[in-house]
């Protein structure tokens, strides 16, 4: 899995619209429910969206990345189709609701 460049802004945007599809997971390294669901994230796209990119934002380290997106409360998950927002996890959800909301635009890609 190849990961995402999170240096700045501009970067990560870029990014977003070269690949098909992208997770961003913003956390930081005080949110024990940010450190427990990436690993779980992590391993539903390798096995069931392998074509999906996992992109971990630290909320901390890079501010401009998550005021960019209104990112005010942890965790969120964010995914990207073909370089467009699809949906938004904020704070409290599951991970068949992440599942889900994946499942019908990623049967549409190449």
């Amino acid at each position: 899995m190849r990961s995402l460049h999170t240096d700045s802004l501009a970067a990560l945007h870029a990014d977003l619209k070269t690949q098909q599809a992208v997770l961003l997971l913003f956390g930081a390294p005080d949110c024990g429910v940010c450190h427990s669901i990436k690993p779980r994230l992590k391993q539903l796209l390798e096995t069931e969206y392998p074509k999906m990119q996992l992109c971990y934002i630290d909320c901390a380290e890079q501010g401009e990345i998550a005021a960019a997106h209104r990112v005010f409360t942890l965790p969120v998950v964010e995914l990207y189709f073909h370089g467009q927002p699809f949906e938004r996890f904020i704070k409290v959800f599951s991970m068949a609701e992440v599942r889900e909301a994946i499942a019908r635009p990623y049967q549409l890609l190449d």
